[in-house]
């Protein structure tokens, strides 16, 4: 009687490779398939992504190299004609209108990430029952949820950062024609890791919002409006992220830095600081408005406000705060999905 070899099972494998080492191997297979898989599905979203970084950025070098040499040649020919206004209002109409608009679409473009990760690539599979398919082909949830997020956190960190590069470099390189300075809402959301930081911030909460709700259009709408709110919320703050500089003075004027941001000022009354204090009260001749300002405890003015130097420690110190919102959320998906599929 011949005898019949028993049949293979997807466990045995060959005593000279450990199992555990092919179910590894098989493991990432499944990783990369889901990976690849995100690509595919999200093709259309990854091409307009992509399509937006490049427009964004060839519409700022365009401005910085073509629209800058005609401002300054119109100018300069509004010099040459004797007209007095030619470098205030001039140059900001053709270059600094638009460099501000590219910037506030940079700084909240996390908007546009937070509906994408909300609607389209969560809560659309929770929503039609493919992510439960998914799980039930060898990926585990947790491997599903980690490729899903993988993948368009890379995407965008890699064009968010292209776009805060192109728009510090066309930023700076035309400062004269700019009417505003470093710390106006869009120039200072777009030059920094804050957009970055916003961005991946977006697509945790949009993320942990799909999982909660299961539903693409509400979803959406929590998302935006959950992420807006962050946005607004961290601006109220934003201030106070860093330490101020204070400085004061004897008389009615207070010398402070170019571009400094001025947080509040006011008199100094008795040795303490009154940002209500009206100095205008005390009228008449110099001498009478000194002993009325006198007797009234005067002794100086002061002004609080950052220096342009402090760019980088509020970035830097916004953009951990923001970033910490990101783990969080993240975290707090994982959680949830190990939960729901125990």
């Amino acid at each position: 009687m011949t005898a019949v070899a028993p049949e293979s099972t997807p466990d045995s494998t060959p005593d000279s490779v450990p199992a555990r080492a092919v179910r590894g191997g098989a493991d990432g297979r499944r990783s990369w398939g889901v990976a690849r898989s995100v690509l595919r599905v999200h093709r259309a979203a990854l091409v307009v992504w992509t399509l937006a970084v490049i427009g964004l950025s060839g519409w700022l070098v365009w401005l910085t190299e073509a629209a800058a040499a005609t401002e300054r040649a119109a100018m300069e020919a509004c010099d040459r004609a004797g007209q007095d206004w030619c470098d205030t209002t001039m140059g900001w109409t053709g270059y600094s209108p638009p460099v501000e608009w590219i910037g506030l679409l940079t700084g909240y473009l996390f908007l546009a990430v937070a509906a994408f990760a909300g609607s389209a690539l969560i809560g659309r599979e929770l929503e039609s029952g493919t992510a439960r398919l998914a799980w039930t082909q060898g990926v585990s949830p947790t491997r599903w949820l980690a490729a899903k997020l993988a993948v368009p956190a890379l995407v965008v960190t890699v064009g968010a950062t292209a776009l805060v590069l192109v728009y510090r470099w066309a930023w700076a390189a035309n400062q004269d024609l700019m009417y505003n300075d470093w710390k106006a809402g869009s120039a200072f959301l777009s030059r920094g890791p804050t957009t970055v930081a916003y961005a991946l911030c977006a697509l945790a909460v949009g993320t942990l919002i799909a999982l909660l709700l299961r539903r693409t259009l509400p979803a959406l709408a929590v998302s935006l409006a959950a992420t807006g709110l962050l946005g607004y919320l961290v601006a109220q703050f934003r201030s106070s992220f860093w330490p101020a500089l204070t400085v004061t003075s004897t008389t009615q004027d207070v010398d402070r830095p170019d571009n400094a941001w001025e947080l509040g000022n006011g008199a100094v009354i008795h040795g303490r600081r009154d940002p209500n204090f009206d100095i205008w009260q005390c009228d008449g001749t110099v001498a009478e408005g000194r002993r009325c300002l006198d007797d009234l405890g005067f002794s100086g003015t002061y002004v609080t406000y950052h220096p342009e130097s402090h760019f980088w420690p509020l970035q830097l110190v916004e953009s951990g705060v923001v970033l910490a919102v990101a783990a969080a959320a993240t975290t707090a998906a994982f959680l949830l999905v190990r939960r729901r599929t125990a």
